[in-house]
């Protein structure tokens, strides 16, 4: 049996991992469903976001409005830590994955906001990635929670931003069909992602590279 497809979308999944991701087909061992769950790669680059319109970020950019598919909700805790610098790269970092998760669903088909939200190898990557989405006709569903959100100021434009993501309930969707790859919760379905962000002159925290590590430790429930 060809895997090959199966396996690529597997992969297209929420978190938009880098499209290495994509590059082999999987075996047929047993950690080969675990990536039907919206996830990013092991070595991945990219992330993602939530339901509704998103609220207004103060600031001096005009930040773009971005908007989910109502089948598609994304919960991000810890929002407040009453450090206004922290808590704008918190914000920014959120908007970014909802921006990528935009323009894969197609709410954002100019992809305005992963233009916005992200630079240098995140922004290669994150553009990679919604097109591989689009090569398979795929797109994303379900719920994903981002928690354990954690800032760390290296000075005052740049800042690294470690977070866990609880990705049981998301899934990939075959957009001409409407089929749900649902398979069942492992450790897999948790993923720890360390994320660099620099503040552009606008005053935007951007991400400008994502690393993530499925099935750690720290993250699982």
């Amino acid at each position: 049996m060809n895997r090959c497809r199966p396996t690529l979308l597997a992969a297209l999944t929420l978190t938009a991992a880098a499209a290495l991701t994509l590059s082999a087909c999987g075996s047929d061992d047993d950690s080969s469903g675990d990536n039907d769950k919206i996830a990013g790669a092991d070595t991945g680059s990219d992330p993602s976001v939530s339901p509704s319109p998103s609220r207004s970020n103060t600031g001096a950019a005009d930040r773009p409005e971005v908007e989910l598919p109502a089948d598609l909700k994304l919960t991000f805790e810890g929002t407040e830590t009453g450090d206004p610098v922290k808590d704008a790269v918190l914000a920014d970092s959120a908007e970014r994955m909802r921006g990528l998760d935009a323009a894969i669903a197609g709410t954002d088909p100019e992809s305005k906001a992963i233009g916005f939200y992200n630079t240098g190898k995140a922004l290669e990557a994150a553009v990679s990635w919604v097109g591989q989405f689009e090569q398979a006709n795929a797109t994303v569903t379900g719920e994903v929670r981002y928690f354990d959100r954690k800032v760390t100021l290296k000075d005052k434009s740049s800042a690294v931003l470690t977070f866990c993501a609880d990705e049981s309930k998301g899934f990939s969707k075959d957009k001409k069909t409407g089929k749900v790859a649902k398979t069942p919760v492992t450790k897999n379905s948790y993923v720890l992602y360390n994320t660099r962000l620099d503040k552009n002159a606008d005053g935007v925290w951007q991400a400008s590279q994502i690393i993530s590590t499925r099935g750690a430790a720290q993250c699982q429930p």
